[in-house]
């Protein structure tokens, strides 16, 4: 009996796969670009420890299309971070539609206790499958295993945020993480500027109508419903200077 043919259409079909999966990441930056805009937007204050960051991005379909990192090898920014920046970017694009922006930030005070969507960062668990497989040395590089597959995954802390193209087209999300997470927002939105997907439509940040975190807590309580708590002064003056998403 003859194994090399079924061997070989079994590389075939995965190689199909993998190609059906990674479809929807062709309109998005690929991993140099992703990269050059993280190391970029890193590199500038914002507010938090200038530590080394992860960033990953996702497809619509929540599929993964890049992970990267700005220290040159995985040990140089928390480990930790690496799932976390996925997390960050699933819930982005999972709970952003084309007319309203939400991003990981703006979900704060909702997932508290007695907020109005409490729960939902139990709602879709991380892919742990995906999230732990080896070979650790590809963390962060092109050959992440990550690449190819949903991670799944909610986070409500700043960091992730929604990817919406010149057409106002929602094709994906990014997360960002590996400092404070009022610092990841500000490297997160810097980095989503960079790349040229930031056409937000509407938000609910109440100052520019965008996905832009909002500091509005006072004791424990969110005036918009949407506040995330302040970390540093700095970072909290940097984000409120920024402009309205796609200016």
């Amino acid at each position: 009996m003859n194994k090399t043919i079924p061997s070989l259409m079994l590389v075939g079909t995965l190689a199909l796969t993998a190609n059906a999966a990674m479809a929807g990441c062709q309109n998005l930056p690929n991993y140099t670009t992703l990269s050059s805009a993280l190391s970029t937007a890193q590199k500038e204050d914002n507010g938090g420890f200038a530590l080394n960051m992860w960033a990953t991005i996702v497809d619509r379909d929540g599929v993964v299309c890049s992970v990267t990192m700005t220290a040159p090898n995985r040990g140089g920014q928390w480990p930790g971070s690496r799932v976390i920046s996925a997390q960050k970017a699933n819930t982005a694009n999972a709970f952003s539609l084309a007319h309203l922006a939400l991003s990981t930030a703006n979900l704060y005070s909702a997932t508290q206790p007695g907020g109005s969507l409490f729960g939902l960062q139990e709602s879709n668990p991380v892919n742990v499958a995906a999230a732990y497989q080896g070979p650790s040395k590809n963390y962060g590089t092109v050959s992440d295993p990550l690449v190819g597959q949903k991670i799944g995954g909610i986070n409500v802390f700043g960091g992730g945020l929604a990817l919406y193209d010149a057409n106002d087209n929602l094709i994906g999300g990014i997360g960002v993480s590996g400092d404070s997470s009022c610092a990841d927002h500000n490297i997160a939105w810097k980095t989503r500027k960079l790349l040229g997907l930031d056409h937000v439509y509407k938000g609910v940040n109440p100052t520019h109508n965008d996905d832009n975190i909002v500091y509005d807590i006072t004791g424990s309580t969110s005036a918009s419903g949407w506040g995330h708590p302040v970390c540093s002064q700095a970072a909290k003056d940097i984000a409120e200077s920024f402009p309205k998403a796609g200016s």
